[in-house]
């Protein structure tokens, strides 16, 4: 056999060829922007796909959402989601299809209509400004829901808020026409019709179906569902939320409310509006054709503690149901989206100026027959500090003659404190006794002391009409007077770096005017009334607890009204010091001590009747008499 040798040619010819190869290799691999160009295409062709299952995934397993139908279902596609939500399925595969929004301006609005859903997803007041200079929103950032739940024919429940509604906008006169169609073919839909007019918060909004009556089961109940949460526009959000409420009319004109501080809920029927009010904005919905029936409500309180900087106020739910017509929807409505201005609101002539909180019974009448036309007149061509500052003078003119009627009472006491003071001393020993005859010498001069209390009392619906007005007084909303920037809301002179509670982190300058004012008026008067009253048998020493309330009322004021409408406070301050300058005059220029001295003692000669209450006073103090006379003659047998 022939020996094999080593052939070192070939081993030489193998190694060039290798190097000839790998020379190949390295001349032709790509750079290193090309491997990352090739590795990005890559890894978009996989979320491309990802993407591609998961929404084949969502529109075959749930209505709740839905693509952007970029791509055209297949026929397996379209009959899983046929099976899901039946003839509604054909919504889904429209163009309007999508998570879009409809924007639309008017003089007073900037909506924006979501394509699913069908409703309002923004509500912009393009007029006013919140506390920050922020532009004021009713609905924003998914804080309100308007949905309808219907059941189908075939035994399913749907939502409307679960699918998209195609959106057209068309002109109506010089109104805008707003539909949103949820279809399940060309000429069958259910419909939300918004119709806005020129420089009007209010929008006629209806719910109708067209080709539905053999979708709908009318068997079972069709709900409308309106939540809302209020977005908090004001300094201080437990001020604001203090006039934060749901309120509504129903039964030929009643108008009640949900809690103003804790969550409540009610069942109401026979309802002509539904009033979310935001303290100065509201948002209702109104009856326009029939009356709501059987409506669920709820108030959630959203605010615990003003240091926390929260965002909204309340909570607001609304749950009724739909009838039918002719297995059909027909229900009109009107949604209003706007300032809680009793000017405004009266102006649909559907009561909703009700929805403001004015007071009740007198106190309501007071402010609307009296104070909300005279400060609309004097503030129609007065800055509004000065017009309050005019309509406090015009008021205090008014009960002048009552403050004349106290001080009057006063000197009369004041006369009469010797001759009182001496029957008390004789009569030490019997007290029943010096009551009678303290009572028959108040009457023979003419100077009970219920006759300066009454008149005061008088004061009271007007005090209370007053302090409803102010905080609920839309015209004063931002408008500046000296250092108030805003009377309806606190004027703060003084930014705290803390909070003190109940009383704020802030300082402001009206309500310690005010509270000065109170202290020196009722030192002038109550302090003084007081020391000029006999103790009375039986009775709490009223001196004493007087004489706290001189310190314990502007004390209260100071703290109470720290947070509170600077207007309100500024009218408390120039009521009390006009009250001061009244009570000066009255006694310095118009009340002669003498003249009334003598007034008394010609009263005293004459014959005095007394009415059936002194007459009856008398005689029980007289069998009161009786009976102790004879319990001392019993003991001393």
């Amino acid at each position: 056999m022939e020996e094999k040798k080593f052939d070192v040619k070939s081993i030489i010819g193998f190694v060039l060829i290798f190097g000839i190869l790998l020379f190949i290799m390295y001349q032709n691999q790509p750079t290193p922007e090309e491997l990352a160009a090739q590795e990005k295409a890559e890894q978009e062709k996989g979320e491309a796909e990802n993407n591609q299952s998961k929404q084949n995934d969502t529109l075959i397993t749930t209505s709740s959402d839905y693509s952007n139908n970029s791509q055209v279902l297949d026929s397996t596609q379209k009959v899983a989601l046929q099976n899901k939500v039946g003839a509604f399925a054909y919504a889904l595969n429209l163009p309007s299809a999508s998570e879009k929004q409809t924007t639309v301006t008017t003089d007073v609005f900037e909506l924006k209509f979501n394509n699913k859903g069908g409703h309002l997803a923004e509500v912009k007041l393009r007029n006013f400004v919140d506390y920050d200079s922020v532009p004021v929103y009713m609905v924003k950032d998914q804080n309100s829901a308007f949905n309808i739940t219907f059941g189908t024919s075939d035994n399913r429940t749907l939502n409307t808020q679960d699918f998209p509604f195609e959106p057209t906008i068309t002109k109506n006169g010089e109104n805008t026409i707003v539909s949103m169609k949820l279809k399940i073919s060309e000429s069958s839909f259910l419909e939300y019709r918004y119709e806005l007019k020129p420089n009007d918060y209010m929008i006629d909004f209806s719910i109708k179906s067209q080709g539905l009556s053999g979708v709908f089961n009318t068997s079972q109940p069709i709900t409308l569902d309106w939540k809302q949460k209020s977005i908090r526009h004001s300094k201080s959000i437990t001020y604001e939320n203090r006039y934060t409420r749901l309120t509504y009319m129903h039964d030929d004109g009643k108008v009640d409310k949900l809690s103003q501080t804790s969550d409540d809920d009610e069942m109401i029927s026979d309802v002509d509006w539904l009033s979310y009010r935001q303290h100065f904005f509201s948002s209702i919905l109104v009856a326009n054709d029939s009356r709501f029936n059987d409506v669920a409500i709820t108030s959630l309180d959203l605010v615990e503690d003003e240091e926390i900087d929260t965002t909204h106020t309340k909570l607001y739910t609304t749950k009724m149901p739909l009838a039918y017509s002719g297995g059909e929807l027909n229900k009109n409505f009107g949604l209003y989206y706007g300032p809680t201005s009793n000017t405004i609101l009266k102006e649909y002539d559907k009561e909703l100026e009700e929805s403001i909180p004015f007071g009740w019974g007198i106190f309501g009448w007071i402010n609307k027959m009296l104070f909300i036309p005279l400060f609309g007149f004097l503030s129609s061509f007065l800055p509004y500090g000065i017009a309050i500052i005019v309509m406090t003078i015009l008021v205090k003119i008014l009960l002048s003659f009552v403050q004349y009627k106290q001080f009057l009472s006063q000197a009369k006491m004041k006369i009469l404190k010797p001759e009182l003071d001496a029957v008390r001393e004789k009569y030490k020993d019997n007290k029943l006794k010096a009551q009678q005859e303290t009572m028959a010498i108040q009457s023979r001069a003419g100077a009970s002391p219920l006759s300066g209390c009454l008149p005061g009392l008088m004061q009271i619906p007007v005090f209370y009409a007053l302090f409803q007005f102010f905080p609920t007084a839309f015209d004063l909303r931002q408008k500046s007077f000296l250092w108030a920037d805003d009377l309806s809301s606190f004027d703060s002179v003084l930014d705290l770096p803390f909070h003190i509670p109940l009383y704020g982190d802030h300082v402001s300058l009206f309500p310690i005017l005010a509270a000065i004012a109170i202290f020196f008026y009722m030192k002038m008067t109550t302090g003084q009334q007081v020391a000029n009253q006999p103790t009375q048998e039986g009775m709490p020493d009223m001196a004493k607890m007087m004489k706290y309330m001189i310190y314990f009322s502007p004390l209260m004021m100071l703290v109470f009204f720290n947070n509170y409408a600077s207007g309100l406070s500024l009218y408390y301050f120039i009521s009390n010091s006009i009250s001061i300058g009244i009570m000066l005059v009255i006694k310095n220029y118009i009340i002669d001590e003498d003249k009334v001295l003598a007034k008394i003692e010609v009263s005293k000669t004459k014959p005095k009747k007394q009415n059936k209450f002194q007459k009856k006073m008398a005689e029980m103090m007289e069998q009161a008499e009786q009976q102790k006379q004879a319990q001392q003659k019993g003991k001393k047998k």
